[in-house]
């Protein structure tokens, strides 16, 4: 680890490239051959043994090759994630709005794993769920790598409680609580999805919390764990959550307004932990925007 920053690897395939080097450049045709230069004399690829790669080095079929990334230039998100809660299995943060849960795109340092391996120096630091970048509020990690296949597991087998708020256009003919239910799948655009005919795969229970004037405060209890799922539903039921730019319509990307966040919070998330055994609830202790403000 480098600067909270872990490696990626790849292990070189049979072939006939004349150089590590060479290897790297086709396999990523995105980063140009100065830049893998620049790395290696900066020593940022190295191989399985810790030993640097140059540029001239043959290509060994085999051989696992680890490369750390880097952004030349990367703005600073002017928000503080705070740890809630940390012991020898589990790290939970209570992330702000606007800044990504792991790296990717334009994001690597200026995301949460990386600031928290940074901070509490754990290399092996692990989400075991996601929430979008534009959500504020709890996100849990593993700390070993040999139980977090066990944490991933409570998700895929439901058994994780989890609910959120948000604020929304209150809906006077919806009859509420309810429980919504739709089937998601990709969208043509990599930054939606979209609901298409045939067996729900995603499904939302929802209750008002409050109301005034033309805005509530909701609690959204996803029941599944589809990618934009509360966002969708919200929109789906003429009710899209406040500053939402992806939802009903897609907003230019690169163009974050921080003085409008998605009103869209990962309140509390609770689960047996499969491994000590112990009942795990964890509540953020952030909020969302209060509705006399929201409706400004």
């Amino acid at each position: 680890m480098r600067d909270g920053v872990s490696p990626s690897c790849v292990v070189l395939p049979s072939g006939d490239w004349p150089s590590i080097a060479a290897f790297l450049c086709a396999r990523f045709p995105a980063i140009a051959a100065e830049e893998w230069a620049a790395r290696m004399a900066a020593g940022d690829v190295v191989d399985e043994f810790g030993q640097t790669v140059s540029a001239a080095r043959p290509f060994q079929a085999g051989l696992r090759v680890f490369y750390y990334r880097a952004l030349a230039a990367e703005t600073p998100i002017p928000f503080e994630e705070r740890v809630l809660f940390q012991d020898e299995l589990l790290v939970v943060a209570d992330k702000p709005h606007f800044l990504p849960v792991t790296p990717g795109g334009r994001y690597l340092q200026e995301t949460l794993l990386v600031r928290l391996k940074r901070k509490l120096g754990i290399a092996t630091l692990s989400p075991i769920h996601r929430i979008d970048r534009e959500t504020a509020g709890l996100v849990v990690f593993a700390v070993q790598p040999a139980t977090r296949g066990r944490y991933h597991a409570l998700f895929a087998e439901r058994a994780v409680e989890k609910c959120y708020e948000a604020v929304a256009p209150f809906r006077v003919d919806l009859a509420l609580p309810c429980t919504y239910r739709s089937r998601l799948v990709d969208a043509a655009n990599f930054m939606q999805m979209r609901t298409e005919a045939g067996e729900p795969n995603a499904e939302t229970h929802i209750e008002l919390l409050e109301q005034a004037g033309a805005l509530a405060r909701y609690r959204l209890s996803p029941l599944t764990g589809r990618r934009h799922q509360l966002r969708m539903h919200c929109a789906a039921l003429g009710m899209p959550i406040l500053h939402d730019r992806i939802y009903p319509e897609l907003l230019p990307e690169n163009t974050d307004d921080y003085a409008r966040p998605l009103q869209l919070l990962a309140r509390r998330i609770a689960f047996r932990d499969p491994v000590s055994g112990v009942e795990r609830c964890f509540e953020s202790q952030r909020s969302l925007m209060p509705l006399a403000e929201a409706g400004l």
